[in-house]
C-alpha cells in the first residue's frame, strides 16, 4: 500500500461515518414537519409479504409546518404503514385520511427538546469513536508500511501528521453539526 492509498482509505472511511451521523440526524425531530423523519422507516407489508422501505411505497410530503402526508402508491398499504408507524419510536399517532396517512406533529416540550440534544450528542459521539478508528486504521497502515520498508522514518512523520490533520477536520465538521442540530432542536 502507498501513501496516497493509506490517505484515502482513511478519509473515506471518516466520510462514511459523517455521513451515516447525517442520516441519523435526519431522523431526529425538531418540532416541524419534514419527510426525512419517516422516509427511511422499514415498513412490513403483509400483502407482499416482506418490508420494505417507506419512501420506496409511498410519497412523503409536508403540506405544513406541522403535518407529515403520506400517500402510498397502493391504497391497500395504509393500514400496514399506519401500524408501523405507531409502533416506531416516533410517538406520533398517525391519521387515515381516506387515501393517505397523516402524521400531526406535536409542539416538542422544553423537556423533549433536551432529551433530543442528549439523543444527537450521543449519536455525534458514536459518530466521533469510528473517525478516530479510522485514524488508529491509519496510523496502523503507516507503522506496517515502515515495517515493510516502504517507508523512511521522516515519511512515518509526515504521513502520521496528514492523518492527524484529517482527523481534526472531520472531528471539528462533527462538531459544528453538533451545534447546529441542537439549535435547531432548541429554536421553538
Amino acid at each position: 500500500m502507498d501513501e496516497e492509498t493509506l490517505l484515502l482509505e482513511v478519509e473515506t472511511a471518516m466520510d462514511e461515518a459523517v455521513e451515516h451521523m447525517n442520516t441519523d440526524f435526519g431522523g431526529v425531530r425538531t418540532g416541524k414537519a419534514s419527510p426525512s423523519l419517516v422516509d427511511n422507516m422499514d415498513i412490513y407489508v403483509a400483502s407482499y409479504g416482506t418490508s420494505m422501505k417507506l419512501k420506496s411505497i409511498a410519497v412523503v410530503s409536508t403540506p405544513d409546518a406541522r403535518s407529515i402526508l403520506i400517500q402510498p402508491f397502493d391504497p391497500s398499504t395504509l393500514n400496514d404503514i399506519k401500524k408501523a408507524i405507531a409502533e416506531s419510536r416516533l410517538n406520533i399517532t398517525p391519521i387515515i385520511d381516506a387515501r393517505s396517512v397523516r402524521l400531526p406533529i406535536p409542539e416538542l416540550s422544553g423537556e423533549r427538546r433536551k432529551e433530543l440534544v442528549k439523543y444527537v450528542k450521543s449519536i455525534a459521539e458514536e459518530t466521533k469513536v469510528r473517525i478516530r478508528g479510522a485514524r488508529k486504521m491509519g496510523m496502523d497502515g503507516v507503522k506496517k508500511m515502515k515495517a515493510d520498508n516502504v517507508i523512511t522514518e521522516d515519511d512515518v512523520h509526515r504521513i502520521e501528521d496528514k492523518v492527524q490533520k484529517l482527523t481534526d477536520k472531520f472531528v471539528k465538521g462533527v462538531d459544528e453539526k453538533v451545534a447546529a442540530k441542537e439549535k435547531e432542536i432548541m429554536t421553538v
